[in-house]
């Protein structure tokens, strides 16, 4: 058996288009032949550090060439990919790199600070000097590592209600699938220019933006962070044809003074996620001859669960669409029959694309996954009479800001560390820019002054994670067994930050 994992695609592109572009980073391009020798020069040098089949390997960063070097050199290997949050404190990763059992842990230099402050047994590789001597000083022969599509090829962290990230284990199959609905679907060509501005340790920038364009052989233009006006102009110099974004994003670059006039004729496809896409921005779009391709995913689902074409984002305004092609979704009752059009339900997703399980979490992936591999989102959603799905609440609670997802349990017990902090909860709040952000409800133990409590915060937790407010209050609103009232927290509190 030969390796039929993603590790070998570099190799595969390189023999059917070795001199296409496909990788662009400022001024600089990789050809898919480049690309393979690089790739295959940092797997022997992994094989070097220790890194064996089934080992893992993490990478922490922004968005960069190694990182994708990185995840292919790994496949290649028959090891498993971690990638990192950059955006994460020291505490999450010393807690994912333990966690995964990391054997390397690849560092951006951006990332240099942060990473000195987590405790780990895993090989440091900074991205730079050591990792351009290690390339330099391994072989381009090929790897003949036997890799099998059912086998584990990537660990992707998604926080969870119990207040501890879960890392859900994808196969390579998980991400072939994945790729062919969105090939299916979205219909990605192969001259796709796709600009990559949201950051790829998340699941949508890189399993349904970055990884379907690579596999068609088309081009990736990886941008460290989004800022607005640098994408118009990598739209213009580039010929962008493909983008994803979560609506901040696309709010933030119709809010330019370039709005009006830039060249967009180049773009085909708009891909947005992580949050419902407002009618008011549709209509911006519209306005432009631009269309969105909406969905709905999971990093469990790899991530396309439903997809919502762009000739139906006017007549479905606020739906996220039916299920991909080689994926089924049901909206169940608690006894998992069939809801009918209009009755609200929990969304089961199955089908080639659907996760492992959680790593080193049998427990809580019987908890997720039935017997027939239908994976419970937690999420409650109606269809129409047409089967189109729409999102109606979220059932664990996520507060979703700016296309990041934040769980209110990860959050309180990082406040109930604080000695001041009796009892606490965690909502979110409607903001302008964000979309949502957390606000805390706290009630202070006798005699606290409850000072600092953001800045605490600040130093266990991600700063998108810690809340825009806290609101001090007598006491917490709970049902006669004691259970919180969260939707009584949002009813009092939930209007403003």
């Amino acid at each position: 058996m030969r390796n039929q994992g993603i590790g070998s695609w570099p190799r595969r592109r390189a023999r059917t288009s070795p001199g296409r572009v496909a990788i662009v980073h400022g001024d600089r391009e990789l050809t898919y032949r480049e690309l393979d020798e690089r790739v295959t020069r940092l797997a022997h040098g992994l094989r070097t550090l220790g890194v064996r089949r089934g080992d893992r390997v993490a990478y922490l960063g922004p968005n960069h060439p190694a990182f994708l070097e990185s995840l292919f050199a790994t496949g290649a290997l028959g090891a498993v990919f971690v990638p990192l949050n950059s955006r994460l404190a020291a505490p999450e990763i010393e807690y994912m790199l333990a966690d995964s059992g990391a054997a390397v842990f690849v560092v951006a230099p951006e990332c240099e600070r942060v990473a000195k402050e987590v405790a780990t047994d895993a090989e440091r590789l900074v991205v730079g000097a050591a990792y351009e001597a290690l390339l330099d000083s391994t072989p381009t022969d090929p790897l003949d590592e036997p890799v099998a599509q059912d086998e584990p090829a990537m660990i992707m962290y998604t926080s969870g209600t119990t207040g501890r990230a879960k890392g859900a284990t994808l196969t390579h199959a998980n991400l072939v699938w994945n790729c062919v609905n969105v090939l299916v679907d979205i219909d990605i060509a192969a001259d796709e220019v796709a600009l990559i501005t949201a950051p790829m340790f998340h699941t949508a920038a890189l399993n349904l933006t970055c990884l379907p364009t690579l596999l068609k052989g088309g081009q990736v233009v990886v941008e460290s962070e989004f800022a607005a006006e640098r994408v118009f102009d990598l739209v213009e110099e580039r010929g962008i044809t493909l983008m994803f974004g979560v609506p901040t994003m696309y709010s933030a670059l119709a809010a330019s003074s370039r709005w009006a006039t830039a060249d967009l004729g180049s773009v085909r496809t708009l891909i947005c996620g992580g949050a419902p896409v407002p009618e008011s921005l549709v209509k911006l779009y519209l306005g432009r001859g631009l269309w969105f391709i909406q969905g709905y995913g999971m990093t469990e689902t790899s991530p396309g669960a439903l997809v919502l074409d762009k000739v139906m984002t006017a007549a479905k305004v606020g739906s996220a669409g039916v299920p991909h092609f080689f994926t089924d979704v049901r909206v169940v009752r608690p006894d998992l029959t069939d809801c009918a059009p209009g009755e609200p339900g929990e969304i089961l997703v199955a089908g080639p694309n659907v996760m492992r399980g959680y790593w080193g979490q049998p427990e809580a992936t019987r908890a997720v996954l039935t017997a027939d591999g239908e994976f419970f989102s937690g999420d409650i959603a109606v269809l129409d009479a047409d089967g189109y799905a729409y999102i109606v609440d979220r059932a664990k609670d996520v507060i979703i800001s700016g296309g990041e997802n934040i769980y209110p349990a990860e959050v309180e017990n990082a406040l109930y560390q604080h000695p001041d902090v009796a009892e606490c909860a965690v909502i979110g709040v409607p903001d302008e820019k964000w979309g949502e952000v957390g606000k805390a409800v706290v009630v202070l133990a006798e005699g606290r002054p409850g000072f600092g409590l953001l800045d605490f915060l600040s130093t266990r937790l991600a700063r998108y994670k810690v809340p825009k407010s806290v609101e001090f209050v007598a006491e917490l609103p709970h049902t006669a067994n004691g259970k919180l009232l969260k939707s009584e927290l949002r009813k009092h509190y939930g209007s403003t930050t």
